[in-house]
């Protein structure tokens, strides 16, 4: 069957065959029908349909539920340093035109939406930070953090390093440990010991100093770029209730378009804190926007019993409230809640902003969530956008799990 291939090979089941033929790059354990001998560690293998026919090459792992990845559906690729140069080019080009050029704070690789699966890779100015959730790419890190690496140097914007964020706990559904540091491999420069792990950058006019090391996930979250200078577009004369706020973004966009007043709200005292050096950095005084460390729920609930008026918009860009299957009930009863109370608070021909990121609370869950808040709040909703994730973050058609973030602008009528 695998005659003239490098590889051996894996039959899948119909199941499995229709999933790939639909764009997907996954196959699950329970859609392996059959396999040539195959050794106990990770490695590359063909996967073929019932009748024998190709279907890909990707990375078969034996502790992972995923079971393989395709990495390629070319018979003709071998998988060498020239092949992931051209995935990196090929990723860095396509951010150069959808960005306009704008790539000194974007997602440089995207995963499964970059043909790389498993990989996420940010980029913050001269500093780089990537997070590796599959065994396959573990294994190859090398040959893409020096095609990175390489790629830029080319376009004359070299890298001080690569910062490892592998403290994900996915990895171990791939039979991976965690770490993190500085990377040291070849192609990659070294910071010196003690380099910053605190990078500023500039994001719709907007500074943040992030920290690599220890902020969620890769230190930003870049997918909201786009959102937040929509979002600022409603703000000027506004008087904002900026919620989960994180370390500021929203409310920092509001207020720098104009906004009368921001009032940014999260639990976490550190975000917080960083929120309040991000103000300061931008020239923000408290009169233009403040900050307080509460919980949400609790506030839109306090808020909820007095008169609506204090606020004219309100954003709400809440954490992933579903990170399983399982979790979509109860992920859409916490979303009704502080939408619902937010279309409360807010005056007739108030403003609205709202966001999902968790993939398994689908656009249609998410939408019929908010139209069943409207009608308990006693509201109209009037669309102003509907959104998805900014271009870096690509949505790859056949591949669900690449179209996550949800994002619309209301005016409460």
């Amino acid at each position: 069957m695998s005659e003239g291939r490098p590889y051996p090979s894996v039959t899948i089941t119909r199941k499995g065959e229709r999933l790939l033929a639909s764009g997907h790059c996954w196959a699950y354990a329970d859609e392996i029908g059959g396999a040539e001998e195959l050794g106990p560690d990770v490695q590359l293998v063909d996967v073929r349909s019932q009748k024998g026919s190709y279907l890909g090459t990707g990375w078969i792992n034996p502790r992972s539920k995923i079971r393989v990845r395709i990495l390629s559906t070319n018979a003709n690729d071998r998988f060498d340093e020239a092949f992931f140069l051209r995935r990196v080019r090929y990723a860095w080009e396509y951010r150069k035109v959808v960005l306009s050029g704008a790539t000194r704070a974007c997602r440089l690789i995207a995963s499964e939406a970059d043909q790389l699966p498993g990989l996420t890779v940010d980029r913050y100015g001269d500093v780089l930070v990537a997070r590796t959730l599959s065994a396959g790419m573990e294994g190859v890190k090398p040959l893409v953090f020096s095609a990175l690496a390489q790629v830029l140097a080319e376009e004359g914007e070299p890298i001080a390093g690569i910062y490892e964020r592998n403290d994900s706990s996915t990895r171990a559904l791939e039979g991976l440990g965690q770490q993190t540091g500085w990377y040291e491999g070849p192609g990659v420069p070294l910071p010196e010991a003690g380099y910053p792990t605190e990078v500023r950058i500039s994001e719709n006019g907007v500074l943040y100093d992030v920290d690599v090391a220890e902020g969620q996930k890769t230190g930003f979250f870049l997918d909201q770029k786009l959102n937040r200078a929509a979002a600022a577009r409603i703000a000027p004369g506004k008087t904002v209730l900026d919620c989960f706020t994180h370390i500021g973004s929203f409310g920092l966009n509001a207020a720098l378009a104009g906004a009368a007043h921001v009032h940014s709200v999260d639990i976490s005292e550190s975000a917080i804190e960083r929120a309040r050096h991000n103000a300061r950095i931008n020239g923000l005084g408290p009169d233009r926007i403040d900050f307080e460390v509460a919980d949400v729920f609790e506030l839109l609930d306090r808020l909820e019993q007095e008169r609506r008026g204090a606020y004219d918009y309100v954003i709400l860009d809440p954490p992933a409230f579903a990170k399983t299957r399982r979790a979509v009930s109860s992920a859409l009863r916490g979303y009704h809640d502080i939408n619902v109370k937010a279309m409360r608070i807010l005056p007739r021909g108030g403003y609205l902003a709202t966001a999902s990121c968790s993939h398994f609370v689908t656009d249609d869950l998410f939408r019929e969530m908010l139209a069943r808040s409207a009608r308990d709040a006693h509201v109209s909703l009037r669309q102003i956008e509907a959104r998805q994730q900014s271009p870096d973050h690509p949505v790859l058609w056949g591949v669900p799990e690449t179209s996550y973030l949800k994002f619309y602008l209301f005016q409460v009528v």
